[in-house]
């Protein structure tokens, strides 16, 4: 796991000051992996946070102290806190606003701890920077050494229905993504709109896709046939990184047939996947959800560089 900076920078943006909590070291059995993190930001009425350390009275403790103490912690989860693992996690608790985060700009690997820098740290460092080696999470001699993660994969979808929402959901808590979604105004869109999203009406949503960067990944599932065919038809004639197409396999012959005759070659076609999803998980906007986030997920690890529609879902 890395620390996901875009993350922290937009929880910055909206609440000022926060806390990242994140496990430093795990003994025995624990709720969650050394890198698991959580952010913690002071509300009128207590505390709010996103993220988790694992539940339960650990992380309970861990956030009503965020702000009571920085640096490195243990937890005996069994003695003093009556959780049912019996191991003992470490946490590395550290506060951010504005400034700690410029510090960060431009950095791969973060490490800080106290005193001189560790020979084994410096170690890690030189390997990150003559390799290209990302480090995994770990406490090192008393500090704390974290990758961080790549910038955020940019992801259009482009509609607001049913399976728009869905998606928008299911994706956007992971903090993968910064989130475009298009749809032709404002009533289209639900009226809380999740964080790291940027909601666009347009009237004419193909006007928009020059804004799209050239590595984005797209996902075309309007309310329109006529529609989801013009803005394939402009994604083609633009560069991107990857992009699906809802639908079932009918509408993927029909649509290659139309852009084959707005004069697009077979092979750049064949670049949008249609259907998307997972057949195996059903057709509800859910379960298509569920099938496009895990592809997304894969794409973001490198476990699958490219989509298959073997196993896609089929949908009108």
């Amino acid at each position: 796991m890395a620390l996901d900076l875009d993350a922290l920078r937009d929880a910055v943006a909206a609440h000022g000051r926060v806390a990242r909590v994140v496990v430093a070291e795990v003994r025995g059995s624990a709720p969650r992996e050394v890198g698991a993190a959580m952010l913690v930001w002071s509300e009128c009425d207590g505390f709010g946070q996103s993220g988790t350390i694992g539940g339960g009275a650990l992380e309970y403790e861990a956030v009503a102290r965020a702000f009571a103490r920085q640096g490195l912690s243990r937890h005996p989860l069994g003695p003093s806190l009556g959780q049912c693992c019996g191991g003992a996690v470490a946490l590395w608790t550290e506060h951010f606003d504005a400034a700690a985060l410029d510090a960060l700009q431009g950095e791969t690997v973060f490490a800080r701890g106290p005193g001189a820098m560790p020979l084994g740290v410096a170690r890690i460092l030189d390997r990150a920077r003559a390799r290209g080696e990302a480090p995994v999470a770990q406490l090192v001699q008393g500090w704390m050494v974290e990758a961080i993660a790549a910038q955020r994969m940019p992801l259009w979808i482009w509609g607001a229905g049913h399976v728009g929402r869905a998606i928008v959901d299911v994706v956007a808590p992971l903090h993968r993504h910064d989130i475009t979604w298009v749809d032709t105004g404002p009533g289209r869109f639900p009226q809380d709109i999740p964080a790291g999203v940027t909601a666009l009406p347009a009237t004419d949503p193909v006007l928009l896709m020059p804004r799209a960067p050239d590595d984005a990944a797209h996902l075309v599932l309007t309310y329109s046939h006529e529609l989801d065919l013009r803005l394939c038809d402009a994604l083609l004639r633009h560069r991107f990184g990857w992009a699906g197409l809802i639908g079932s396999d009918t509408k993927k012959a029909r649509f290659a047939s139309r852009l084959r005759a707005l004069g697009h070659a077979d092979a750049t076609i064949a670049r949008i996947a249609c259907p998307i999803g997972d057949k195996s998980l059903g057709k509800q906007p859910q379960a298509i959800a569920i099938g496009v986030a895990a592809q997304l997920l894969k794409m973001g690890t490198g476990k699958n560089t490219a989509w298959t529609t073997s196993s896609s879902a089929s949908t009108a």
